[in-house]
């Protein structure tokens, strides 16, 4: 990882850092597409000119918004006063676009960017289609053509340079009349390289040893003691998990990535070992992907690919199609910044208005990581975390521990299969006769229009409810009793199964622990006396949360529900009117017994650690290019593949039952790719001297800026 210690350092003074123009990224990615398929149809110069011009505004010149229409103008400083803003909320006579209000999310963006000025229209004109370069006008923009060697310049002070990399500054120096500022002192010299390689200050202890060591190398020394020091792995590595977008947190609830902390060490512990930077980039792209006989390789690897999964996601977003492809998204944007600096996430929606991108290019890209299953979908859904390996004595002892408690569970599972002889196995069950608290479906609070039904003839009380397979992700039941003693309980679930039911119907329970999901498959006939299947055991405290939905979120099929059965399991008294007597209670003695034991078994025992990741899916499919970037308006098929531009050579063959990540991440930290290593040693650069070569960090494409050494920016990247 050491990329950025063959560079000198140079005691240059530091220019400001010069980034994008974050608000015209912004328009590009979710402002643009918005107009460009709900308003430049009636408010463009396209439709004045044909004459389908409507209230005279024009939205894609910022002259156009200013001055606005019939109306009067479209924005105004304070973003909650822009009529244009209110026309989306639907808040008075004007109602745009008139076929249906836009999502919420979209609205939020609009007033985001209206309260940024409205960056990235022409100020005036209206919006000129603009087309990014070609592929054969790309090959010839100095970032796609591949580094090459560099003779080293020659320059009239020889003297001066005390490195190839003196030389290649002098020469830009001497070519403009300059002059190398003179050597820092001593003192100012020493302080330079702790702030940059440690972060702080020398003591005075080693300020005085510093100014006595009179060796002509010992600067060197120092630089040498502190490439050593753990502290240089802790700084260095803040500057890339800045680039990972890292945090143990996202805004969402608080909620808390509570095993984020292994990738930051992660990242830390390579800049400290000089892990290589392609072994680097192949780790956090595909790490779990990586075959090792190495338990501890292994592990490193595994958590190294907590990269794909962080970032600030809406877990709460409802269209889960939707969802899957802003975690793509997020994915594409961090790799191909972080690694190539490039923008592509602009070609989500059209072809990059600036770079020789392709929409294409984009979902060949989005195939990789579609084929990558980063979140368990629910309500709220919930990032992945994944067993790891550990060395050793600590697997042996985990793997007998693991096999104990599967061998319990599977003894559990049996023992409630088992009939009791005192409950009515099929047919009408009252809810008087059900041990527990019970909570029928006709006490239930439903969402939507529900189907009671008697059909089965196997039900409790007075019948089930069913979805009628209709107005998917509209409808829920919830089921919550009147009064539930604080204790643990095992929740239960009774619904009606049959060959026309979804597989996968989710049921949130809601406990004192949290919220957590439990996908049912109502094609399989409950094991539990043929009416109930265990959603787990929960607690529950006094005045908590402590109820049960079932939703036909991203159902296919019929989706029913009968009746939530809390059972008491700590041996408290549950005072009311339909519970059981102790000695009728559907658990017998045997399962009382051996449920204590696995819970006994499952506190005590050693734990296995997790890191966030992502699995493979199962089935292995190409994307499609989404017209217009919409999740529901699909295009032809985009192969699995590369930036086209950026591609040199043989490609790495993409196997058509995984996800072709570990390609990707060859493709990437193969010598024969144009960006990769020009990026890493401009942002060593940036990190060392304050601004980087191509000051535009991020951002290597047309829109960014020139090197200001071009030759020295291929001699680091060759060498």
């Amino acid at each position: 990882m050491r990329f950025a210690l063959s560079i000198t350092l140079l005691l240059l003074t530091s220019l400001p850092s010069f980034a994008a123009d974050p608000g015209v990224e912004f328009f590009e990615k979710k402002i643009r597409p918005m107009l460009s398929e709900h308003c430049y149809k009636c408010h463009s110069a396209d439709a004045e000119k044909d004459k389908k011009l409507k209230g005279g505004l024009l939205l894609d010149s910022h002259e156009g918004l200013t001055k606005g229409g019939d109306s009067g103008p479209a924005i105004a400083k304070n973003a909650a006063e822009s009529l244009l803003l209110k026309s989306l909320k639907y808040d008075g006579d004007l109602k745009m676009p008139p076929k249906g209000k836009l999502p919420e999310s979209v609205i939020a963006d609009f007033e985001k960017w209206i309260g940024m000025g409205a960056p990235g229209l022409p100020k005036s004109g209206g919006t000129k289609k603009q087309i990014g370069l070609s592929f054969e006008e790309g090959r010839k923009f100095w970032a796609y053509q591949q580094p090459h060697t560099v003779v080293i310049p020659k320059v009239r002070e020889a003297s001066w340079p005390k490195n190839d990399l003196d030389a290649f500054i002098l020469a830009k120096l001497e070519a403009k009349g300059m002059k190398p500022a003179k050597d820092a002192e001593k003192i100012t010299l020493l302080r330079r390289v702790y702030f940059d390689l440690v972060g702080l200050p020398p003591t005075p202890g080693q300020i005085d040893e510093f100014l006595k060591d009179a060796s002509p190398n010992a600067y060197e020394k120092v630089v040498d003691q502190l490439l050593a020091s753990p502290e240089y792995g802790e700084r260095w590595g803040r500057h890339w998990l800045d680039i990972a977008r890292y945090a143990d947190s996202i805004n969402l609830r608080g909620f808390v990535y509570k095993n984020a902390w292994r990738y930051r060490d992660y990242v830390i512990e390579s800049f400290n070992n000089d892990l290589p930077f392609d072994r680097f980039v192949r780790e956090q792209i595909a790490g779990d992907l990586i075959k090792s006989d190495d338990a501890n390789e292994k592990m490193r690897s595994t958590i190294a690919t907590t990269f794909l999964a962080l970032g600030n996601t809406n877990l709460e977003e409802q269209d889960k199609k939707q969802l899957r492809m802003d975690v793509v998204d997020e994915q594409i944007d961090v790799i191909t910044k972080g690694f190539l600096g490039q923008t592509v996430t602009c070609a989500r929606c059209h072809d990059h208005k600036f770079d020789p991108i392709p929409t294409k290019d984009y979902y060949a890209l989005a195939g990789f990581f579609r084929n990558v299953k980063a979140l368990e979908t629910a309500n709220v859904s919930n990032w992945i975390e994944v067993p790891l390996p550990v060395p050793g004595e600590q697997e042996t002892a985990l793997k007998k521990h693991e096999d104990a408690v599967a061998a319990l569970q599977k003894q559990v599972a049996q023992a409630k299969k088992k009939p009791n002889a005192k409950a009515n196995a099929a047919g009408i069950l009252a809810v008087k006769d059900i041990a527990g608290i019970v909570v029928d479906d006709k006490q239930a609070k439903k969402v939507g229009i529900w189907q009671d039904s008697k059909f089965s003839g196997n039900f409790i009380g007075e019948g089930y409810s069913h979805d009628q397979n209709a107005d998917k992700g509209e409808k829920t039941i919830t089921f919550q009793p009147e009064k539930l003693p604080a204790g643990k309980y095992e929740v239960r679930l009774a619904y009606s199964p049959g060959s026309g039911r979804c597989t996968e119907v989710p049921v949130e329970v809601f406990s004192a622990d949290g919220e957590k999901t439990i996908k049912v498959n109502m094609q399989t006939p409950p094991s539990i006396e043929g009416r109930y299947i265990s959603l787990g055991e929960f607690r529950y405290e006094d005045g908590g949360q402590n109820h049960v939905i079932v939703s036909n979120e991203g159902t296919k099929g019929h989706v029913t529900a009968d009746a939530i059965v809390f059972v008491p399991l700590d041996g408290k008294a549950v005072a009311t009117s339909n519970a059981k007597t102790p000695e009728k209670a559907v658990e017998g003695d045997t399962l009382k017994k051996l449920e204590a034991d696995l819970k006994k078994l499952q506190e005590s025992g050693p734990k296995r650690p997790k890191a966030m990741s992502v699995l493979e899916e199962k089935q292995i499919e190409e994307a499609r290019i989404h017209v217009r970037g919409s999740v529901h308006n699909l295009g032809d098929v985009a192969s699995r593949g590369f930036i086209s531009v950026a591609t040199y050579g043989s490609v790495p063959a993409i196997p058509k039952n995984a996800s072709g990540r570990l390609e990707l991440a060859n493709w990437i930290a193969s010598k024969e790719n144009p960006l990769t290593a020009r990026v890493i040693v401009n942002r060593a650069w940036h990190w060392l001297l304050g601004s980087g070569i191509v000051r535009t960090t991020d951002n290597f494409g047309t829109t960014g800026e020139l090197p200001s050494h071009p030759e020295l920016l291929d001699h680091l990247a060759v060498t």
